[in-house]
């Protein structure tokens, strides 16, 4: 029998918030309750400080971060520090680990290990191919995580200038072996708002985004058409959409983001 994976869409929602869906979803799949659950979703303006980040990277005072109205939090996720924001679709893919497959042998030889790094190379996999879809040639990158996009500044070259970043990938395995954070990729954002950031704590990384690269821009409902498409063929899962979450959404937070 085919793995079912519940989608869900909820249009632009805070960071916090969306951090309370997470955590609420990951305790009941744990619990076998609900199937992987995928959220679709944008934020407004926000910056994420990952477990490896730095204030440092973070370049604009406090007074034109509240003049921009960009939040900031400091997240469990990996990674450093990123921009999340309008047009950018971000997607949270809360998926037990073990049970679709990602458990290997332990360095003990007894105690199962879940493989974080091929459940993040296949976000990738699926980023990539989505890209694809609409004729974006991107890619991940040896030591990097992310896809990432060529730039080839003559049509003689063969290997790129440089690359650009058109979308960033993060997670965090819960105790129970339930994933947290995800991907985001950009659509059509307002760019500018990279410049308060040094993105992913690269210096010199220079992010893009699909509307830079297309015209016209493809609408998001065919980018999400298919990033489902793909997540079907590389999880190999019936994507089937809600109209709404298994509790109360309007619930206030109990977890704290410092």
């Amino acid at each position: 029998m085919q793995k079912v994976c519940w989608v869900y869409q909820s249009g632009i929602l805070p960071y916090q918030q969306a951090w309370e869906w997470q955590k609420t979803l990951a305790e009941q799949i744990a619990r076998g309750a609900l199937p992987p659950v995928l959220l679709l979703l944008e934020h407004p303006h926000t910056y994420t400080i990952g477990r490896r980040g730095s204030e440092d990277h973070i370049l604009w005072d406090k007074e034109t971060l509240s003049r921009h109205q960009i939040a900031v939090h400091w997240v469990d996720r990996g990674g450093d520090v990123t921009y999340h924001g309008p047009g950018q679709l971000v997607g949270y893919p809360i998926f037990p680990l073990a049970r679709l497959g990602f458990a290997g042998q332990g360095v003990d030889g007894n105690t199962p290990k879940l493989d974080v790094l091929s459940f993040v190379e296949k976000l990738e996999q699926i980023l990539i191919a989505t890209l694809g879809h609409f004729g974006i040639r991107a890619a991940s990158r040896a030591g990097l995580r992310g896809v990432w996009v060529p730039v080839f500044n003559s049509d003689e070259l063969s290997e790129p200038q440089t690359w650009h970043k058109i979308a960033s990938i993060g997670v965090k395995l819960t105790a129970q072996g339930v994933t947290l954070h995800g991907f985001a990729l950009n659509i059509n954002p307002q760019m500018e708002y990279w410049e308060g950031i040094i993105p992913c704590g690269i210096h010199g990384c220079r992010m893009t985004s699909v509307a830079e690269i297309l015209e016209p821009l493809p609408q998001k409902a065919h980018l999400i058409q298919a990033l489902l498409w793909e997540f079907e063929r590389i999880f190999q899962f019936s994507m089937i959409e809600i109209a709404h979450l298994p509790f109360d959404t309007s619930i206030e937070s109990h977890y704290t983001i410092r």
